[in-house]
């Protein structure tokens, strides 16, 4: 095994803070492991691993093997919640004030919604799954052109790893890289399969789209002027998502992906059919099984503070499946580097203090890479009152 990658902070360059993210999810292990009671192990570096290979046929070798640590979640058994579902396009009717008040109700106690009559297009959800299916079932040298160690890379692909310490694989595979404005970064996009750039910028045309409009009814639901939060926006942000059908073993636990929030304003997925989703609530992990015609949105880390705490980032999971392929596609909106987030004045009273104190996205983004963890506790160094 040769370590092949070391920790560098960011330059400030925006256009590379998303796809370093990931790498924010890869490193948990340098968490603060105060429940577990650990000290931190020194060997708690990315490591680049050679040899290793998910089950059967096809599969890249595996990217990492990380010592990592996961956020400490009660085992509980599973919830089978109900999950709100908002109706976009009642918000351009009589009806918006009482749909921006169930959106602000859903961030407020659940973290999450679905969204139904979204308006993107059934051929375009139908065209991202099958161009991103196709993309994984390349052969592996084709998807390999993409694979670099390069943190800073406008694109990349994200293979599976294994967290020696935690005895626990990750299953999923990704391609993640920027898109918006789609014309700036179309040109960096895969051309096999030869329908991925007019299928991918299709869909994330659309996704913008409603993320603009969801935003707007989001700083509404706050009572704050409806462009609030969108005049502080600096990209977006997708990775195509993929899981193998993945037997479970008695030697090693495999997830798709471990327990985390998003270091985002929101996040948008758009899920296949097969079930896989899970999020933590009132200490139980639920179920989100997929709704035809929706996307599934998240509260990001982001919003929380931007709301001085109202609506809560969403800590979930995907789970794998033994039998059938899974694919999701999540997209991110993240602000411009300059861009304040800390809570705005019309949130804070004498009955309401500022939990947190104004920060720049730079500054939250400099700070992720200091303290690393895969939850909220991003926050806590801009933390100036107990909510």
């Amino acid at each position: 095994m040769k370590l092949t990658w070391q920790l560098d902070l960011p330059r400030g360059s925006n256009i590379t803070q998303l796809i370093n993210y990931e790498l924010v999810n890869l490193l948990s292990g340098l968490l603060e492991s105060v429940r577990l009671k650990k000290p931190l192990m020194p060997s708690s570096m990315l490591q680049v691993a050679e040899g290793l290979a998910l089950p059967g046929a096809k599969h890249l070798p595996t990217t990492y093997t990380a010592p990592i640590s996961t956020p400490t979640i009660p085992e509980v058994e599973l919830s089978h919640g109900s999950i709100p579902i908002i109706d976009l396009e009642a918000l351009h009717g009589p009806r918006r004030s009482n749909i921006v008040k169930q959106l602000g109700h859903a961030c407020q106690h659940q973290g999450f919604f679905a969204v139904k009559n979204h308006g993107i297009p059934k051929r375009t959800v139908n065209g991202i799954f099958d161009t991103t299916r196709e993309f994984f079932h390349l052969p592996v040298e084709e998807r390999m052109k993409f694979h670099t160690p390069d943190p800073n890379s406008e694109i990349r692909l994200m293979t599976a790893y294994k967290d020696e310490v935690e005895n626990l694989f990750i299953a999923r595979e990704s391609l993640k890289f920027h898109c918006h404005p789609v014309e700036n970064y179309v040109n960096k996009w895969p051309t096999n399969p030869t329908s991925f750039r007019k299928k991918a910028a299709e869909y994330l045309t659309n996704v913008r789209r409603v993320e603009l409009t969801l935003l707007d009814a989001i700083s509404e639901s706050l009572g704050l002027e409806r462009d609030y939060i969108e005049k502080r926006l600096g990209g977006h942000y997708v990775s195509l998502n993929y899981y193998r059908a993945c037997e479970q073993s008695d030697l090693v636990t495999t997830l798709g992906v471990r327990g985390h929030t998003d270091p985002t304003v929101i996040t948008i997925l758009l899920q296949d059919d097969v079930p896989g989703l899970q999020v933590l609530s009132e200490g139980k992990w639920m179920d989100v099984n997929p709704i035809p015609d929706t996307v599934v949105v998240h509260v990001g880390d982001l919003l929380q503070a931007i709301s001085n705490y109202r609506y809560k980032s969403l800590l979930h999971q995907a789970v794998v499946n033994s039998d059938k392929e899974r694919m999701s596609i999540a997209s991110y909106c993240y602000p411009s580097s300059d861009a304040m987030i800390g809570p705005p004045k019309e949130l804070i009273d004498n009955n309401n203090p500022a939990v947190y104190k104004d920060f720049t996205y730079g500054e939250f983004y400099k700070q992720m890479w200091k303290v690393i963890t895969p939850t909220d506790k991003r926050l806590d160094s801009f933390k100036i009152s107990a909510p």
